[in-house]
């Protein structure tokens, strides 16, 4: 009987260590699990991103200066934004998600 008592704690031990995975882009590589939860991110129409001379003018209004901690390298050639949820919406992004020029 007491076996039984401790499943559930034994279970609930199990999961929590299982390291969080954040989810893929389309093209199948991951997102940094600093940006997404498994929701967050996704892959932005091009028409959403803008450069400018300050950032990136996403189109919610939303700057992203180049020096920002957020702005991380695609590996592809679109850009990704992560977002609270995935709401594309939203006025603050956890990262940008950058291509190459040169693609």
């Amino acid at each position: 009987m007491r076996s039984l008592r401790l499943l559930p704690a034994i279970a609930l031990a199990a999961f929590l260590s299982v390291p969080a995975a954040a989810h893929q882009a389309p093209k199948g590589w991951q997102y940094d699990s600093s940006c997404c939860s498994g929701m967050d991110c996704y892959q932005a129409p091009t028409a959403d991103v803008k450069e400018t001379k300050y950032g990136y003018q996403l189109s919610t209004g939303e700057l992203i200066p180049y020096s920002d901690s957020r702005i991380k390298r695609s590996r592809d050639e679109f850009f990704h934004e992560c977002k609270p949820g995935g709401d594309a919406n939203s006025r603050h992004s956890f990262c940008l998600y950058v291509p190459d020029h040169d693609m």
